[in-house]
This record gives C-alpha cells, sequence and structure tokens, in this order.
C-alpha cells in the first residue's frame, strides 16, 4: 500500500483529502507546516508528497528543497492557487513531478496522483540485471542464454555514458525494464526518470504532455505549463512506443536531440535542457522512414545505441528460469505458497511460441497461480491460464465472438444515442471486472494484478460502474441477442 503525505496548512483540506485517498486504498499522512511534514519525510519516507505552496513559517519552496535533499527521486506535487503559479513552476524545474491548481478536479487530481506513484517506483526499485529466482524479489532481467548475456554488456556499457540508446524488440520483450536499468546504472541514477508512452497520450496532447506550453496558446491554457522534458532537467526521459510518434513532433524531438533545447507551445523563447533520451520501440523503423512515416534523421540521431531484446522464441533455454522466477514472484505479492511446476509444465513452457513474449508467459503464470489450488501447476493448468483448452475452447471462443457481435448490431448500435464507443466499452469493462471478482472471490487485490490495474484504479471503477462485491460476486449475464 503506497503512503502519501499531505503538507498544507488548510484542516479541512487536510481532512477532505485524507478521507478521500483513505477511501481510493491509499495510507495517508499529513502536517501543517513544512517543519512537521519534514520530520515525517525523514522518520518515514513516504512514496510521494503533495505539497501547498503557501504555508506557515517554512515556505512550501523551501520544504520542497529540503524534501529533496533528504530523498531526491521522492515525487512532489505542488499544490498552489493561480496567484502562485510562478512559484510552483519554479519548483516544478527544481524536479517536482507537477503542479496543480486550487480547486482542482478530483479524477484529474487521482490520476496525477496514480503517475506520480509510478514515476516514484520507477526511480526507486532496483531492476535486477542478470537476475537469479531467489535471490532478489524485485523486478529483474531474467536470462542466461547468449542472447540476453549480449544485452546484458550493451546495458553496462551504454549506461554510465550520456549516449542516447534506442531500445528495440518485440512487445512484451521486456524494453521498459532495459531502460530503466541503463537509467539505474547511470550518473544521472538520483535525477528524474520519467516515461512518456507516445500510444497512450492523443496527438493532440502529446506535444504540451512533452513540450509545455504558454499561457494562450490554445483555447483553455489559462497559465504557463511546463512540459516532461522540462521537470526531467539533469535526468532521464523514457520514450516508449516512438515509432509512433507524429511526424510534427518528430522535428521538435530532432530539435532536442541536436540542440539540447525546446520550445513551450504557443511561446518563442528557446529553453536549454539538460536531459539524456532513452528510446524503445517495437516498430520497423526502416520501413517506417521508407513510407515517409518516420524522419530518418531522427533515426540516426536516436540509434546512437540500439539494443535488440531477443523474442522468447530465441530463449527457451530461459524459460525455466523466468517461469522459477515469476511464480516466487507472484506467490510473494499475492500472499500465496509457490506450488511449483510439474516436469510436463515446464516441458509445455518451453513449447510454446509466446508471441506475447516474456509479458505473456508471465501474465500466464499469474492466472495459473492465482486458479492453483496448491498442487504443482501442471500442463492442464498451463494450458487453462493460456487460454488453450484445445478446440472445444477454439469452438467456443468463436461462438461467443458471433455472440458479441450479434449483441453490438442490435443492442448498441441499433439503440444506443450518443457516444456508442464509449457506452460499448463501459459495458464490457463491467463485465471483465465483474468476471475478476468472480474467478477472486471478490479479492481486489488479486482481481486488480489479474486485470493489469492499480487497486485505487479499480476501485473507482467499481464505484463507476456501480458493482456490487459480494463473497462471492455473480457473473452479470450477456444480454439477449
Amino acid at each position: 500500500m503506497a503512503t502519501i503525505l499531505i503538507i498544507d496548512d488548510d484542516d479541512q483540506l487536510r481532512k477532505s483529502f485524507t478521507r478521500l485517498l483513505t477511501e481510493e486504498g491509499y495510507a495517508v499522512q499529513s502536517a501543517a507546516s513544512g517543519e512537521a511534514g519534514l520530520r515525517i519525510v525523514r522518520e518515514k519516507l513516504p512514496d510521494l508528497v503533495i505539497l501547498d505552496v503557501r504555508l506557515p513559517g517554512m515556505s512550501g519552496l523551501d520544504t520542497f528543497q529540503a524534501i529533496h535533499a533528504i530523498e531526491h527521486r521522492l515525487p512532489v506535487i505542488i499544490m498552489t492557487a493561480y496567484g502562485t503559479t510562478e512559484t510552483a513552476i519554479k519548483a516544478t524545474k527544481l524536479g517536482a513531478f507537477d503542479y496543480v491548481l486550487k480547486p482542482f478536479d478530483i479524477p484529474d487530481m487521482l490520476n496525477t496522483l496514480k503517475q506520480a506513484l509510478e514515476a516514484g517506483r520507477f526511480m526507486r526499485s532496483t531492476v535486477a540485471v542478470d537476475g537469479r529466482p531467489g535471490e532478489t524479489t524485485h523486478e529483474a532481467i531474467i536470462g542466461r542464454g547468449s542472447a540476453m548475456q549480449k544485452v546484458y554488456k550493451a546495458i553496462g556499457r551504454v549506461a554510465a555514458t550520456d549516449a542516447t540508446v534506442l531500445i528495440r524488440g518485440e512487445s512484451g520483450t521486456g524494453k521498459e525494464l532495459a531502460a530503466r536499468a541503463i537509467y539505474q546504472h547511470s550518473l544521472r541514477a538520483n535525477r528524474p526518470f520519467l516515461v512518456i508512452n507516445c500510444v497512450a497520450i492523443p496527438d493532440t496532447l502529446l506535444e504540451s504532455e512533452l513540450f509545455g506550453y504558454e499561457k494562450g496558446a490554445f483555447t483553455g491554457a489559462s497559465h504557463r505549463r511546463v512540459g516532461k522534458i522540462e521537470q526531467a532537467s539533469g535526468g532521464t526521459i523514457f520514450l516508449d512506443e516512438i515509432g509512433d510518434m507524429p511526424l510534427n513532433l518528430q522535428s521538435k524531438m530532432l530539435r532536442l536531440l541536436q540542440e539540447k533545447s525546446i520550445e513551450r507551445l504557443g511561446g518563442r523563447e528557446t529553453i536549454p535542457v539538460d536531459v539524456r533520451i532513452i528510446a524503445a520501440t517495437n516498430r520497423d523503423l526502416e520501413n517506417l522512414i521508407t513510407q515517409g512515416q518516420f524522419r530518418e534523421d531522427l533515426y540516426y540521431r536516436l540509434k546512437v545505441i540500439t539494443i535488440w531484446l531477443p523474442p522468447l522464441s530465441q530463449r527457451t533455454e530461459d524459460i525455466s528460469l523466468l517461469s522459477e522466477y515469476f511464480l516466487t514472484r507472484f506467490s510473494q505479492e499475492l500472499g500465496i505458497d509457490n506450488p511449483g511446476l510439474t516436469k510436463e509444465a515446464i516441458s509445455a513452457l518451453a513449447q510454446r511460441g509466446w508471441p506475447g513474449n516474456v509479458r505473456e508467459l508471465a501474465n500466464t503464470l499469474q492466472k495459473a497461480l492465482i486458479f492453483n489450488r496448491g498442487t504443482p501447476i501442471s500442463m492442464a493448468d498451463i494450458a487453462q491460464a493460456a487460454g488453450q483448452d484445445s478446440e472445444q475452447a477454439q469452438k467456443s471462443a468463436a461462438s461467443a465472438e458471433e455472440a458479441i457481435r450479434l449483441w453490438a448490431r442490435r443492442e448498441i448500435l441499433g439503440q444506443t444515442e450518443g457516444n456508442v464507443f464509449e457506452a460499448c466499452m463501459d459495458h464490457f469493462a463491467s463485465l471483465l471486472i465483474t468476471e475478476a471478482l468472480n474467478v477472486t472471490d471478490g479479492n481486489r487485490s488479486r482481481a486488480a494484478k489479474l486485470l493489469g490495474l492499480s487497486r485505487p484504479t479499480l476501485h473507482s471503477k467499481i464505484e463507476k460502474y456501480n458493482l456490487k462485491i459480494q463473497t462471492s460476486v455473480k457473473t452479470n449475464a450477456w444480454p439477449a441477442s
């Protein structure tokens, strides 16, 4: 459970915020002054600090600088009124994760909290390189084969430099872990590490997210905002899925790499920045260049050092080791005894194609562990967890797909008005969450793990869809077709 420290002299705000965050599944501490907040940071290092700019005694900016002197990788979100925005911007340039204006929108604030906690985890949680099951309980890049030995050597050689790195490989091969390992072994390891997924952020928002904007740059830009590149000053930016970055932003990224400077959206000031860029993609960049979808000059700027992560199909000698690692890790996270694997199950794992690579293997083993009843995981358990119950399963899947298609045509496209897509997605999300709670007997932590969501996110969706949680959750029936 993540711990959040609130430092604000407004008693009512602290109480309301504490109640809200507690309901979201966080542990909350609070302080009415900067001095009191610093004592808590020293004695009980939290995972995140929410700090008001205006405080009695020690100012918010001084408090922030003192916090970062204690732990530079501790994410801090600044709360500010409109009149103190410039102070918040100054704090952000000094390394604060973000700032929010009072009064703030609760869903937006919760989303910012989630991003900050994830950034803090990335900066502080170690990624072991060439890890061994049983030797580490944290995240690790596992493998002893020749293909992975090349990866380890490349990470070791490039980490201590400031060279731009391009990590390539299929989806699910562990590109983010490799990027974090480079960061954690670099000379910038005590500075910010921010992750930007170029696919997850809409094109219209990605530019302002990266480069920031000036007041009046567009409708709704009521104040200046610092982008992630400025926020990461002195640190590292990881651009995931850079092959999907829009062409208009590729030119700005090229300028950053060439001139070490940026311009905010709507601004004319050239801002020098000191950030290291690590990028990753599963796309065929050479083919994208041929199609005119990726700049050739940016490609050569990015690939100063290229690290290729092999697909799992080329790492069959590592599957047993990876399986042992994931079962050990998930059993600890879920509080379930590790039952181990039968020899037949290990053989079945080695013979699968794993198109989703290491991520698919991890998900399969996690599901098998959740469904397991204490005996060693068998070949049948693997087949069930992988959704591969032979020809009958394929027939059932085809039947279900046909039912979904007919239902969408009759019940959604034929009757629903307004935002049809969102209505359909909400319905399926409700069904999926209900089923996850069903198979985990209402255990929210296990359901969140199964769905790949944080517990607070799952909690908010349960409330959004008004789902009733019981010891055994009843599965919603499909609408009649």
